[in-house]
């Protein structure tokens, strides 16, 4: 029988972060880089936990070349060929180890990981990826990649509540990716009603995910600066842009002029722009979940990086956090009905 569950959910709209005294003098005494120990693996990173969403106008090799001056992280989408990665591997050696290899979980996907994985011991990061992680499938897919790679850290989403990432855990995932329905190119919560508020899903999931030893990813929703210091705020480990990096050199895609303007291309992995790309058609038993934008040209991907690692900084010393690891530790959340004054937003 349907039931409502009546519990306030919030997203990254509803809520600011309440200041509080602070010691520090200056944003650079705000360390962003921490360090993690993963549940299953037992590896270890050390890295400012962004992530480049493995979506593919995003998850660029390019992108992993620029956000690695940045100690930031790149979840490589998964439509790149076994030559591509041995032309990328060959020529960026160091920067393997702290990039992230995406799978589906056809066999097709399977066999293809397992061949770069075999050939680059340095690759230790999966991130297996589909849009509804509660399929019994994919919990025994974990499961496989577990058996198959003992020893890397794993990756598994997208879920939103505290059960799921449970039995993702149980699974063998060491970090839980956390988020439906909240993308900018993401159409899931019209096309299907489903979803859940960012903002409680992560806190929320985060709890579940911590009492076991393992990590969540807020994968979803942000759209400035702020929402990724809200989302650590509320205890993400990880933060997984898209929207954000994209429109830039290093996002795949040419630049499109129009009206005397330079534009980009953005889409969404279920719109049927990629999957038309990827697998021919949109299967009739099935509607495509994301839209397609065309996004102003922003140059260099440094600066946006620049102005994402300023912006959490800043946040840190809002609420006298020296470290991002302080973050939600100092965090109280204050429910508000109006974000920013807009008065003057068409004047830029």
């Amino acid at each position: 029988m349907p039931r409502i569950d009546n519990e306030l959910k919030l997203s990254f709209k509803d809520v600011l972060i309440r200041p509080k005294r602070s010691n520090l003098k200056s944003r650079s005494q705000v360390d962003l880089v921490r360090p993690y120990t993963f549940k299953h693996s037992k590896r270890t990173l050390t890295s400012i936990p962004i992530i480049a969403a493995n979506m593919d106008t995003v998850g660029t090799f390019e992108m992993a070349i620029a956000l690695a001056k940045h100690k930031m992280l790149v979840a490589i989408h998964k439509w790149y060929s076994i030559d591509e990665w041995d032309d990328f591997a060959s020529k960026h050696p160091e920067i393997l180890s702290n990039i992230i290899i995406s799978s589906g979980t056809s066999d097709e996907d399977f066999k293809k990981i397992t061949t770069i994985l075999t050939k680059y011991k340095e690759i230790v990061n999966i991130c297996l990826d589909i849009a509804n992680g509660y399929s019994e499938h994919f919990v025994d897919y974990v499961k496989k990649i577990r058996k198959n790679f003992p020893n890397h850290t794993i990756i598994a989403g997208n879920v939103v509540t505290g059960e799921m990432v449970e039995a993702l855990v149980f699974a063998g995932a060491d970090i839980i990716k956390i988020g439906i329905g909240g993308g900018s190119v993401c159409t899931t919560r019209k096309k299907t009603g489903v979803g859940y508020p960012q903002i409680s899903a992560v806190i929320e999931c985060a709890d579940a995910a911590h009492g076991l030893g393992a990590h969540v990813i807020s994968d979803g929703g942000c759209t400035t600066p702020g929402d990724i210091a809200k989302a650590f705020g509320a205890g993400a480990d990880f933060v997984m842009i898209g929207g954000m990096l994209s429109g830039h050199d290093e996002s795949a895609g040419k630049i499109i002029e129009k009206n005397g303007k330079k534009l980009k291309e953005f889409y969404g992995m279920s719109s049927e722009k990629a999957m038309e790309k990827y697998v021919g058609k949109v299967a009739n038993y099935r509607s495509a979940e994301g839209k397609v934008v065309q996004i102003p040209y922003r140059g260099s991907v440094h600066y946006t990086c620049l102005d994402i690692l300023g912006g959490l900084r800043s946040c840190c010393t809002y609420v006298g956090a020296d470290r991002l690891k302080s973050l939600s530790k100092r965090t109280t959340f204050i429910r508000v009905n109006i974000q920013t004054n807009e008065v003057f937003a068409n004047y830029e």
